[in-house]
């Protein structure tokens, strides 16, 4: 059995029960979660999980080829079985979502505006960095991209999650906004992110639901 991962269906999701399925020390690995492991320059979540009456941390999540591990900080880990209550630490995590959306906008202006390819990228809630390959950059170049990118926030596009088998995904033009392809070859549903009338590309984390909740 895996860990059904919630987070990848619905990025809204801040709270869910679960079932332990092992243990591994401090670790916990849960039938689903809501907890998003960390990838493409997004870190883990945080948060607690609750059962019994007892409260654990959760410092930081991982995740494997078959589960979703939890590193929790407090009582003895809960057991194989046992019902849980997980929570996000949601202030963090929409913060990192907004983030994460704001640099899929940025993304898009650098590509179809100045068919930049991005090389790299890192970002920690309410900050981020997109590294571009691009010719003849200069200041006023990057003041004009804020202010494009401003402009497309203001928009109140949607942004919708959804999965298409790999044979399919690869046949939509200019999918891969990075300058190599970071999807593993072993992938055989890409999960898109499409901004309406703006950007669509392969990416695993979590968003806003639409250009304004990204704010200024």
């Amino acid at each position: 059995m895996q860990t059904k991962t919630l987070y990848a269906i619905d990025s809204s999701i801040r709270e869910c029960s679960a079932t332990v399925l092992a243990v591994e020390g401090n670790e916990v690995a849960l039938d689903e979660t809501a907890f998003y492991p960390g990838g493409g320059g997004q870190p883990h979540d945080t948060g607690t999980l609750e059962a019994d009456g007892q409260h654990w941390n959760v410092t930081a999540v991982r995740k494997d080829d078959q589960y979703v591990w939890h590193t929790l900080e407090g009582a003895e880990p809960p057991s194989v079985g046992q019902k849980v209550w997980g929570r996000l630490d949601w202030e963090r995590r929409y913060l990192l979502m907004r983030t994460h959306s704001a640099l899929h906008v940025l993304s898009a202006v650098g590509y179809r505006d100045y068919g930049a390819s991005v090389t790299g990228g890192n970002m920690s809630p309410g900050e981020g960095h997109l590294d571009f390959e691009i010719q003849n950059f200069t200041p006023e170049l990057a003041q004009e991209m804020i202010r494009k990118v401003n402009q497309e926030i203001a928009q109140d596009r949607e942004i919708s999650v959804y999965f298409l088998p790999r044979d399919e995904a690869f046949q939509l033009p200019d999918l891969i906004r990075t300058k190599t392809n970071l999807v593993p070859e072993g992938v055989t549903e890409v999960r898109i992110v499409e901004i309406a009338g703006l950007d669509r590309q392969a990416d695993g984390g979590t968003h806003v639901g639409n250009t304004e909740e990204i704010g200024a």
